[in-house]
């Protein structure tokens, strides 16, 4: 791992720097921005004030969007494990119906 470098970050108006590796800077860039705009998104709809609040009820809702995610994923590898058995029975039954292979 790179030795750790200083990146400017600005979320809700303020500028953090914060220090990482080179290889995750693209990262923590992308992941600043993603951050900012659920914070301006709360911010725009009026229903939440306080920095603090803001801050507590993005974090919920990006929470919220990562476990909606992780189901789906956990959804769809446990149908193509499902897939995957039903096509290694498929497999197995028609090669059992195979004759044997004769010796040379």
């Amino acid at each position: 791992m790179s030795q750790a470098i200083p990146v400017n970050l600005h979320i809700l108006d303020k500028d953090y720097v914060v220090a990482c590796p080179e290889e995750e800077r693209s990262l923590l860039l992308a992941s600043a921005q993603y951050l900012n705009e659920k914070l301006q998104e709360v911010r725009v709809s009026g229903k939440v004030v306080g920095s603090e609040r803001m801050v507590v009820v993005s974090a919920l809702n990006i929470i919220h969007e990562y476990f909606q995610y992780k189901q789906r994923q956990e959804e769809h590898i446990t149908s193509l494990d499902a897939s995957v058995e039903r096509l290694n029975e498929r497999l197995a039954g028609a090669l059992s119906e195979l004759p044997p292979l004769a010796a040379k």
